[in-house]
């Protein structure tokens, strides 16, 4: 051993010693890590593309997907019939709003078998974790009471008096309804060890704000990027081209809550310059699509985001215009479309072919200088820019965002990312150019990571800074982009053109051979995933259900859990989202149903409906020595047994 290496363990040691001042305290640590290695491995729950669904998202999370059930279940052995059991899981799921609707039947018996039963419930849950653990994770005030009675039995002669005496007390003084929320709320808390997000929290749905204040509440969670976050980063960092995506993309869906009640970004300004601008236009090719995403809107309000929506769009194709004119090192020429168009025959013409214009209104537009904004238009983009900077709870969940998540994420032996890692069409890594180098495999995804943050730290010198912020919208839609890895996004075409084929958008290599187990292998080497069982965790692309589309592929290196948890997606994939649990016993797909509402959960006590596909179960139940944690701690019993060695040799003094 060199002499920097002894030096660099004795110091190791010295810390160590700091901590665990003798014999005891070391040798009493070794113990407590010996025995959370033989604990069973805990439960990961894995989410993507929840775009704004927050009572879907919430609902899940209540139950775990299934799996609170699964464990009420075991714990009652078939003494319940299904009536019983859905009242007792809604219990669990909802137990403030469902005591609220049966205050008038409650009585004694039903608060002491509810206790009972959620106590059962809840010591199958804690099995895999210490006293400790579960200390922790008790809400203070009914912290005794709860690890009493988790920890007496009703069968054991005078421990079973004492433990209804607990109970009784519990009822007698009132505490019945507000011990059951304890217990619920402590259930639901321990039922997962750690929530996954594989990227795109935001847009189509109502509630991505809701989302996020509920995973404010939370610890465990990490959260992998996707294109639709990069775009709301970017708008937060005051990218003007994704502050008009971001309105663009929650006008074409109709759905204003996010950025309104959610964020307080006002649109007064925006719907003044649309209605003076196109109050005679009907704007029918950017009429709210509400019939996918189901939220209802009046006729005045329908047509008014109408016209809101078509102005956006046109000073957001501005906008893209000026931000690439700085970055043609992007070779994203084609998007350049505004002086593509003929103005005086009203048609879009690519490579000398003329393409039909739906809409050939463009009051703000000047043939001579297309892409120049309007006076009008400029002032509209300042005050939005300064309603999204100034948004303090935006830059709150950004923050959040950031501090929580990374482009990907290794764990257990899993590859988690959003979309795509780039490839060349022979399944090699491709090199994308990220500031004035270029990368590949996980190199690249790091550097993207380390430049979208710069745009947020105010240590990075200013051109820096500003080039991270033109960035974010090269993620949203550069073909390199690994949140987006497509040939063009077609925003004009879908718009504006009839022919259906321009709006074609050429998927990149990745998706095309992702399928293929070799092509997993190597990017998964390329990571240095290491395990037998090793497996890619992807959300962005739908699965389409209906079709007959496998979530597991590539001989099960690959799971796409992307089923469309968006309502906007559901005629086409026929499915309300999968979602993935990786347990002690292996992987368990959960292929989920629409669900209805929160209120419909507490008063006919349904749930979603979901459906298991067992995909990887192991023969020996895992344990945390198999897991990361476990490797980090065998390294801890390691550096402690040194420690021990030191402190009895004497050559650590006590």
């Amino acid at each position: 051993m060199s002499n920097n290496q002894q030096t660099a363990d004795r110091r190791v040691l010295q810390l160590l010693s700091q901590t665990f001042r003798d014999e005891k305290a070391a040798s009493t640590e070794i113990i407590n890590l010996s025995a959370i290695m033989h604990l069973p491995k805990g439960t990961e729950h894995f989410m993507a593309d929840i775009h704004g669904e927050y009572e879907a998202f919430i609902h899940i999370l209540k139950n775990a997907s299934g799996r609170i059930r699964r464990k009420a279940e075991e714990a009652l052995q078939g003494e319940l019939g299904d009536d019983e059991m859905r009242e007792l899981c809604t219990l669990i799921y909802y137990p403030q709003e469902k005591l609220k609707l049966i205050a008038d039947e409650a009585d004694e018996a039903f608060y002491r078998t509810m206790l009972t039963r959620l106590v059962r419930v809840l010591r199958t849950v804690t099995s895999k974790y210490t006293r400790s653990r579960v200390r922790k994770a008790l809400p203070r005030a009914y912290a005794y009471i709860i690890e009493e009675l988790l920890h007496e039995h009703t069968s054991e002669g005078s421990r079973a008096v004492y433990y209804d005496a607990i109970i009784d007390a519990v009822i007698s003084t009132g505490q019945a309804e507000d011990c059951i929320v304890a217990i619920a709320e402590v259930i639901q808390a321990l039922s997962v060890d750690r929530l996954h997000i594989l990227g795109d929290i935001y847009d189509r749905g109502p509630g991505a704000h809701i989302i996020m204040d509920k995973l404010l509440t939370m610890t465990n969670w990490d959260i992998q990027w996707g294109n639709h976050d990069a775009l709301w980063m970017g708008a937060a960092a005051g990218n003007d081209c994704c502050i008009a995506d971001v309105l663009r993309m929650s006008l074409r869906f109709g759905n204003m809550a996010t950025l309104e009640d959610g964020y307080g970004i006002s649109l007064l300004p925006l719907a003044t310059f649309a209605m003076e601008t196109y109050g005679d236009d009907p704007c029918l090719c950017f009429e709210p699509q509400t019939g996918r995403s189901g939220i209802a809107l009046d006729e005045k309000t329908f047509r008014l985001m109408a016209r809101m929506h078509k102005a956006i769009t046109v000073i957001e194709l501005k906008l893209q215009a000026a931000i690439l004119a700085r970055h043609p090192e992007w070779r994203m020429d084609d998007r350049l479309v505004l002086p593509r168009i003929d103005y005086g025959r009203g048609v879009y013409v690519v490579d000398g072919v003329d393409y039909e214009m739906r809409d050939t209104h463009l009051p703000t537009i000047d043939p001579a200088d297309p892409n120049r904004l309007t006076p009008e238009e400029e002032e509209l983009v300042q005050k939005l820019h300064h309603s999204f900077r100034i948004s303090e709870k935006l830059q709150r969940h950004i923050s959040a965002i950031f501090s929580h998540g990374c482009m990907y994420k290794i764990t257990n032996g899993n590859l988690l990312f959003h979309a795509s890692i780039p490839l060349n069409d022979d399944g090699t890594l491709k090199e994308v150019l990220v500031g004035d180098r270029r990368y590949s495999g996980r190199e690249l995804m790091h550097e993207v990571g380390m430049m979208m943050r710069s745009a947020f730290n105010h240590d990075v010198p200013r051109e820096q800074r500003a080039y991270a912020r033109d960035f974010f919208w090269f993620l949203w839609s550069g073909p390199d982009s690994p949140l987006f890895d497509k040939s063009r996004m077609t925003t004009f075409e879908r718009y504006f053109l009839s022919d259906k084929e321009m709006t074609h958008e050429e998927k990149g290599a990745y998706f095309r051979l992702r399928n293929q187990a070799e092509v997993c292998d190597r990017i998964l080497d390329a990571f240095g995933v290491k395990g037998e069982k090793r497996h890619i965790i992807n959300g962005h692309v739908p699965v389409r259900a209906t079709r007959g589309e496998s979530p597991v592929r590539a001989d099960g290196r690959l799971m796409i859990i992307d089923g469309g948890f968006s309502r906007a997606y559901h005629h086409t994939t026929g499915i309300a989202g999968y979602t993935l649990v990786f347990h002690s016993r292996g992987f368990d797909l959960v292929q989920h149903e629409p669900f209805g509402t929160a209120r419909e959960a507490v008063e006919q006590g349904t749930d979603i409906a979901s459906s298991i596909q067992i995909v990887e179960h192991t023969k020996h139940r895992l344990l945390v020595r198999d897991t990361d944690k476990g490797r980090a701690l065998q390294g801890q019993i390691d550096e402690l047994r040194q420690l021990l060695a030191a402190y009895r040799s004497g050559e650590m003094h006590k």
